[in-house]
């Protein structure tokens, strides 16, 4: 019979909304109060490449070295490769999935088909110390066997070259426009990453879930035609190689007047160039330090915008046609002010914008854009990129299996953003009660998947990955925690794992170690679950000397509750329970004093939860 109640008491507990997530222990590398812990570690990777883009047959060929660090306690008798140009190989994964673009808002559209190119990367030497090593290729992962094992605290040097036809449209993600322009990422064999978590992670590249890299210093030199323009991660290593001396003093007139705009190539510089063939071929080198992944971008004809922010180079790169870029350098400008001051400084020399036919993509310190018409669309994409450079371009989440932590963390920021460049608009006041657009057409019951799923699982990916974790977020900070403490947890969040690799439970547990709260229930129903919420006014009674309000929580998701009470005198006020309301069920009867004749209730009068029935959220006497 005992065992029989214990039984009966632990199912009883286990259907309650407030019990404890099944999170994993904390650990010497990852604490109970989500920092690092005093045994953190993780890989590093340090690369040295020579790549040179050959416009006649549209091939990059590339050489160099991997300098590889074994930081883990473990012994490694073999490492993981990326090579994410197999994305459009004939006998890819993605080629025989077909698989669906993914549309966003305003009729963007990121299609992650090859759209009938067939290429691949080709590894051409994978050696240490002149000896080749054994490697197999699966899809857009390479295993690579060690000739002797790699103890911990050991470094081995990769000797690699590889090349690859470049796609007009690369999932995507990068491209060239016949061949006067080209953005390129996912240019090179990367370093898997292995962790504390997972070991290794050979998740493959399949065009909805991105990238989880290690951090390390780039050090690349890039030859291309001579007439080219080229702008990279890092900085450039050798500028009076390659800069002319108009360009360097136009440039240093940026710097001697911060907030201006120059124009280091004009409209009609950049048109004159376009025509006008250049003989031969130079080699650009750029390096960055304490980076995650390297990218580039080069062509002809480029418009050429440079301003300076807080000794930060601001640059904006694109064709002459492309007027509404016009502004772009103010717009990153500012977007970079604001992130800056909300999440962290920013840490690198530059930042660049790149306008081209990519439809927004990210990389350390370059960013890839369309030009849009709608000056709103256009601010917007910009700042979504740039604010990439935080999330996860500084903190390093894995975005093949957690795009939320990294889209859904930039696009909550980017709201904020949005209305402090907008301020005092409609634009301002109305662009965030978009969210609650997005759940009443998207989140179906029986369609909609829980935010945790992987991103190559998800059908709606923009609204799971993006748009509801930037409600989740502004939920939490305007109706949970309050805004001065949920902003000095995010930022704090964003300074412990700069440079890190961060988990769910490091986030989960870095808001509840800053806040003071148990927030399990938050994320239970946010991220694990599709829960929804439905609050509801039942009845109001009037006894003695008090009011009751009997008050019911229909669905599944839990939330404080706001009530705005309105008197028969005229007056009103309103009333903040906390979500404990619910410990004990389904229905909460709250008293007050009657002093005043109550005349309505409503419950979330500024509307920002999403109800599914807001018919029931209010009393009329």
């Amino acid at each position: 019979m005992l065992a029989l109640l214990l039984v009966l008491q632990q199912s009883i507990a286990d259907s309650s909304s407030f019990r404890a997530l099944a999170l994993p222990p904390a650990t010497s590398t990852r604490s109970a109060s989500g920092t690092p812990g005093p045994r953190y570690w993780q890989q590093r990777a340090d690369y040295t490449l020579q790549a040179t883009l050959d416009t006649g047959t549209n091939v990059l060929r590339g050489q160099g070295r991997i300098y590889y660090v074994n930081r883990s306690p473990e012994t490694l008798d073999h490492v993981w490769v990326q090579l994410d140009q197999n994305l459009f190989a004939p006998n890819s994964i993605s080629r025989a999935l077909n698989l669906p673009p993914l549309r966003f808002a305003g009729g963007v559209v990121f299609d992650f088909t090859s759209k009938g190119f067939a290429g691949g990367i080709t590894v051409d030497r994978f050696a240490v110390a002149g000896r080749p090593l054994t490697t197999k290729v699966f899809g857009t992962m390479m295993r690579v066997e060690l000739a002797r094992p790699l103890a911990p605290n050991l470094s081995i040097t990769f000797d690699i070259a590889w090349h690859f036809p470049i796609p007009p449209y690369g999932g995507g993600r990068m491209g060239r426009v016949g061949s006067r322009f080209y953005e390129l990422g996912q240019w090179y064999p990367r370093m898997a990453v292995y962790d504390d978590v997972h070991g290794w992670n050979t998740l493959p590249f399949l065009g909805a879930g991105e990238f989880y890299l290690e951090f390390g210093d780039f050090d690349v030199s890039l030859t291309v035609p001579a007439g080219f323009q080229v702008t990279a991660t890092g900085a450039l290593a050798n500028p009076t190689v390659i800069r002319t001396p108009q360009e360097r003093a136009r440039l240093a007139r940026a710097f001697t007047s911060p907030g201006q705009v120059v124009q280091v190539v004009t409209r009609q510089e950049a048109v004159a160039g376009a025509t006008r063939p250049v003989p031969g071929t130079r080699t650009w080198r750029f390096t960055a330090s304490g980076v995650r992944d390297f990218a580039w971008a080069a062509g002809s004809g480029l418009r050429w915008d440079a301003s300076v922010w807080d000794g930060i180079l601001v640059q904006t790169f694109y064709h002459p046609e492309a007027t509404p870029w016009e502004e772009s350098n103010m717009m990153l400008r500012f977007a970079l002010r604001h992130f800056s001051g909300a999440l962290g400084q920013y840490p690198w020399p530059q930042i660049s914008a790149v306008e081209g036919l990519i439809e927004g993509m990210e990389y350390p310190t370059v960013i890839y854009c369309p030009s849009l018409r709608k000056r709103e669309d256009q601010y917007w994409v910009l700042m979504h990129e740039l604010g990439h450079q935080w999330f996860p371009m500084q903190v390093g989440s894995d975005e093949r299996r957690y795009p939320w932590m990294d889209e859904g963390f930039n696009t909550f920021a980017d709201y904020d953003a949005a209305e402090a460049f907008f301020k005092g608009t409609p634009y301002a006041d109305s662009v965030r009660r978009e969210l609650l657009a997005a759940y009443a057409a998207t989140a179906i019951p029986g369609s909609e998947q829980p935010m945790i799923t992987k991103p190559d699982e998800v059908r709606e990916l923009y609204w799971t990955a993006y748009q509801k974790p930037a409600l989740m977020l502004t939920i939490l900070r305007e109706a949970v925690i309050g805004r001065e403490e949920f902003d000095r947890a995010f930022r704090e969040y964003a300074r412990r794992w700069k440079g890190k690799h961060a988990q769910p439970v490091d986030f989960f547990r870095t808001m509840s170690d800053l806040t003071g709260r148990d927030l399990d229930w938050f994320w239970r129903s946010w991220i694990y679950t599709t829960a929804r919420l439905d609050q509801a006014v039942d009845s109001v009674r009037t006894r003695d000397d008090s009011t009751f309000l009997y008050l019911s929580n229909r669905a599944q998701m839990v939330l404080p509750v706001t009530l705005e009470l309105r008197y028969a005198d005229g007056t009103s006020e309103t009333r903040s329970l906390p979500v404990e309301m619910w410990n004990l069920g389904s229905r909460f009867t709250y008293r007050m004093p009657s002093a005043k004749r109550l005349a309505s209730v409503v419950i979330d009068p500024r509307v920002i939860y999403p109800d599914v029935n807001r018919e029931n959220n209010s009393w009329r006497r």
